[in-house]
């Protein structure tokens, strides 16, 4: 029995040709041909089961034959906004996983002890669309591009909002205890959870966020790197909202 090919193609249902990318590895990697059914996977919701019409050197045109909507295993939208880490491969690493558990959207903020101040997502787009084929997840988590935290914190969001740190001097609640609760666990809210930067927030940029209705949180007794803390934050969640 063969193993079932699956390919990320956006808007799959109005098109009849892969995207080069997963086009060059359709033909050259996985050897299709015409005849040969795949799925594709259009990262809002939706498996094809398609058939290959045209295998040529660089294209692949192919022709759905079903349409299958899946469902969310999880109530509601999880959101993580980190500030990104000095080396990259720890934010790839975080946005791999994350997609492999399954969450909605990562956004990336720029705080007063961030040390990186510029980010760009290219890569990171294709870790993520990777991810997304390998553990066959409908949905592709939305990346969006750095912004300063301010300006994050001053977009109005619904549902739960949170902001994670170690500063003792705040009052922290427990992350799980609260999404957890009957009442946050089926709800299908947004949940936003803030990360710091490895030198964590500053005492005003925790107070800031708290002004604008973030509660302040703890996500365990131990000290976590920024992107353990991110991708903890999302199984927390994740177990929390599944269902």
């Amino acid at each position: 029995m063969k193993e079932e090919r699956f390919f990320y193609v956006p808007d799959a249902a109005s098109q009849t040709e892969m995207p080069m990318d997963e086009a060059m590895h359709a033909l050259r990697v996985l050897r299709l041909k015409s005849g040969d059914e795949m799925y594709l996977m259009d990262g809002v919701g939706n498996f094809y089961r398609a058939e290959v019409t045209i295998a040529a050197t660089k294209r692949c045109l192919y022709e759905i034959h079903e349409q299958i909507p899946q469902t969310k295993n999880w109530h509601g939208r999880i959101h993580i906004a980190m500030a990104p880490t000095k080396m990259m491969d720890r934010v790839e690493w975080f946005a791999e996983k994350a997609t492999e558990i399954g969450f909605d959207e990562a956004s990336f903020v720029n705080c007063k002890q961030s040390e990186r101040k510029v980010m760009r997502t290219v890569r990171l787009e294709k870790i993520v669309v990777a991810a997304v084929k390998q553990s066959r997840k409908p949905w592709k988590p939305v990346l969006n591009q750095m912004q300063s935290f301010k300006d994050f914190i001053l977009q109005p969001r619904e549902g739960l909002k949170f902001i994670a740190h170690c500063i003792p001097d705040i009052p922290r609640a427990d992350f799980f205890d609260i999404v957890s609760q009957p009442e946050n666990a089926q709800a299908d809210s947004d949940i936003t959870v803030l990360i710091g930067p490895e030198g964590d927030f500053s005492p005003e940029e925790v107070q800031m966020a708290i002004k604008q209705g973030y509660q302040s949180i703890s996500l365990g007794k131990e000290r976590l790197r920024t992107e353990t803390a991110a991708l903890s934050a999302v199984m927390m969640a994740h177990l929390a909202r599944r269902k």
